[in-house]
């Protein structure tokens, strides 16, 4: 079984961060996203990757040349952002027709056990039931537990099913064939090609496709969503949770995690903090915070903050969404 993995996306919603960073790069709890998606589709006993790159490609194509050597994976480009279903289409050459493909979002943290969802023996999505479903893909099922409809951000939605960004299919070819059906009807120029446009074609085309329920999921797509998805995942990859100890003159709070060669002086920090490579704090609080490299803080007080790599912050009491290469000097008078 093949994986695609998707990385094209501007993340939007995460600016200033995603203005100089991929989304799927930035750390949570102590590695990037795409870390946690492609270890957790290893670890299910898929080996071969394809990884659709588009803005700030050449970034993730560096990370994971870097980290991931051994991975068997391939890259292919979607130059122009048409929507999620275009992807897919970019993706055709590096797949057969009669390949099983299981396609996970490279910013979605799902937690479930992805070697069973692999061996489904039907194709299936994994859906999490929402409060409220308009911003997500949404299916609606039968008492078979087979999806009949498909809608894309329904303005009245019939159904609470919300789709998390894991498939499962069992012909890559039914797939390719259904897309092409939808994007000979949509104007190139203005319509963004969804992925659900063309899982409502495959099942107008008789294909059977089934829902799998999780029980979370993280879209990492927004400052509040990130910050409790490292929480949550520091909470359950961190042994000493609530064990209080002292490291160079700080009081540490777990769960923490540290990047390479980070220093401290007179500081507390923690619950919930990732720490990105040369990290330099000193006088400081810190809690409920993710920060990336090289990042200097001095005589600043911070919660539930995202700092972005190469800022310096001094002086400040506050809640930040910082992004790369800043300073932030509040001890100067104005």
């Amino acid at each position: 079984m093949k994986a695609i993995i998707p990385v094209a996306g501007a993340g939007v919603r995460l600016r200033p961060h995603t203005y100089t960073q991929p989304k799927p790069l930035i750390l949570v709890a102590g590695k990037p996203i795409i870390s946690f998606i492609i270890d957790q589709l290893v670890e299910a006993g898929v080996e071969e990757f394809v990884f659709v790159l588009g803005y700030l490609g050449e970034k993730i194509r560096d990370y994971l040349n870097s980290d991931y050597k051994d991975l068997n994976k391939e890259y292919v480009y979607q130059e122009e952002r048409r929507g999620l279903g275009d992807a897919i289409l970019h993706a055709q050459e590096k797949i057969s027709s009669q390949e099983e493909v299981v396609i996970l979002l490279g910013d979605t943290i799902v937690d479930l056990d992805v070697r069973t969802f692999l061996s489904q023996s039907s194709s299936c999505i994994a859906i999490q039931r929402v409060e409220d479903p308009r911003q997500f893909g949404v299916v609606e099922r039968n008492k078979n537990n087979d999806i009949i409809r498909v809608v894309e951000k329904p303005s009245i939605p019939k159904s609470n099913l919300a789709i998390v960004g894991l498939y499962k299919f069992n012909k890559f070819g039914s797939l390719i064939d259904a897309l092409r059906q939808v994007d000979k009807k949509l104007n190139p120029e203005t319509d963004e090609l969804h992925l659900t446009y063309g899982i409502m074609q495959m099942i107008e085309n008789g294909e059977q496709i089934k829902t799998y329920e999780v029980s979370h999921w993280y879209d990492c797509g927004k400052k509040e969503i990130l910050l409790e998805t490292n929480k949550v995942l520091l909470s359950k990859n961190v042994s000493d949770v609530g064990t209080q100890f002292i490291y160079d003159h700080s009081i540490i709070i777990p769960p923490v995690v540290f990047g390479k060669s980070c220093k401290f002086e007179n500081c507390i920090i923690g619950p919930n903090v990732t720490l990105g490579d040369n990290v330099t704090i000193s006088n400081s609080l810190l809690k409920d915070s993710i920060l990336g490299n090289y990042v200097e803080i001095e005589g600043a007080v911070l919660s539930k903050s995202i700092i972005g790599n190469d800022a310096v912050i001094r002086g400040l009491s506050q809640s930040l969404n910082i992004g790369d290469n800043n300073e932030i000097d509040f001890t100067q008078p104005g």
